[in-house]
């Protein structure tokens, strides 16, 4: 897992995906046929060959924070980006890349910062970053209004070899997903495209512009889903293999598509999940309508822990996705 692992603690906050770019085209390249990156930031990996044209995406992005402003001590309002919830960004390590050098900073409350106590669920707006240094060190040091912060933890192994926890998973595990799947069919004759996209935690932007330059017959969006196999009524489990996708809070996907992965499933005795969900949605959405029309769905692989820097996920989930995805590329869906 040293790739998942390079991949999970990479830097690459919606909008700032350079670093996640850098590592994934240099995994890929020797797998396909050409490799561009468009003018939104979308890493395009194509394997040319026979119809279908088939797009497979993972989003490249992470949640994060942003520098909103910084008062004289140099105590650091934030702004999110993407979905992040307050109450868990409390104790977390952030990491501050600039032209100047790397730092490293603490989120907050200004209750805890001065030597309080939390009374309240804190709310954004009560969350700062501290780093230690003054409004003016933070300046010299390249720091200002805008400066991307992003979430830093290390992978570890939980209570077994299987189950891995770390950050980004959403969606570095997708992002994996792809580059495995690159190397285990390098001799399937398909018109394949492996598409890393940019900006999905802030409006599914990448997969918008991508699908333009693309022009897919069909896609597949592999991404992750939260597991809720801790609730009263769990639909979603760690360990049960991959989530295909029926309906989300905004589509209901392709289902000839659908089928045809689950009989895939069937056929070749390797486990999924139907998810038919009311929250969230997947980059499906987005391509499903553009151009023309395209035949869309999402494999996800089931985590715990959403938009924190520590997600939980399986390792045989995540094998049993590529397989699944493998097998489709062997004999690609006639919709």
């Amino acid at each position: 897992m040293e790739l998942l692992e390079k991949l999970s603690t990479a830097f690459g906050v919606s909008g700032n995906e350079k670093n996640v770019r850098e590592i994934i085209k240099e995994e890929i390249e020797p797998y396909v046929d050409q490799v561009s990156v468009d003018k939104m930031g979308n890493l395009v990996a194509h394997r040319k060959g026979k119809s279908p044209r088939i797009m497979l995406t993972a989003h490249m992005d992470e949640v994060g924070l942003m520098v909103k402003a910084i008062d004289e001590r140099g105590k650091m309002s934030i702004s999110p980006i993407g979905v992040v919830e307050s109450i868990t960004l409390i104790g977390d390590r952030v990491h501050i890349e600039t032209e100047k050098g790397i730092m490293h900073g603490i989120v907050t409350t200004r209750e805890i910062n001065d030597g309080g106590y939390i009374t309240s669920l804190p709310k954004t707006e009560d969350i700062i970053v501290d780093t230690g240094l003054t409004k003016k060190e933070l300046l010299e040091r390249g720091i200002d209004v805008g400066t991307f912060l992003s979430l830093e933890s290390e992978p570890y192994y939980l209570g077994s070899k299987d189950i891995i926890s770390g950050k980004a998973f959403d969606d570095r595990i997708g992002c994996y997903i792809l580059i495995e799947l690159a190397k285990r069919t390098k001799k399937l004759k398909n018109d394949t495209y492996f598409v890393f996209t940019v900006q999905e935690e802030v409006g599914l932007y990448g997969a918008v512009t991508s699908a333009y330059v693309v022009n897919p017959d069909l896609a597949i969006v592999v991404d992750v889903t939260e597991a809720n196999d801790a609730s009263q009524n769990p639909t979603k489990f760690l360990g049960a293999g991959p989530c295909i996708t029926i309906k989300d809070a905004e589509a209901v996907e392709n289902i000839p598509l659908n089928e045809a992965l689950m009989e895939i499933a069937k056929k070749k005795k390797i486990p999924y999940q139907r998810d038919v969900s009311d929250l969230g949605t997947t980059e499906a959405t987005s391509i499903s309508v553009s151009k023309g029309g395209v035949p869309s769905t999402a494999v996800c692989v089931a985590v715990r822990n959403f938009h924190t820097v520590n997600y939980v996920a399986s390792k045989k989930d995540v094998e049993n996705a590529i397989k699944l995805l493998e097998e489709m590329l062997k004999s690609p869906p006639k919709l």
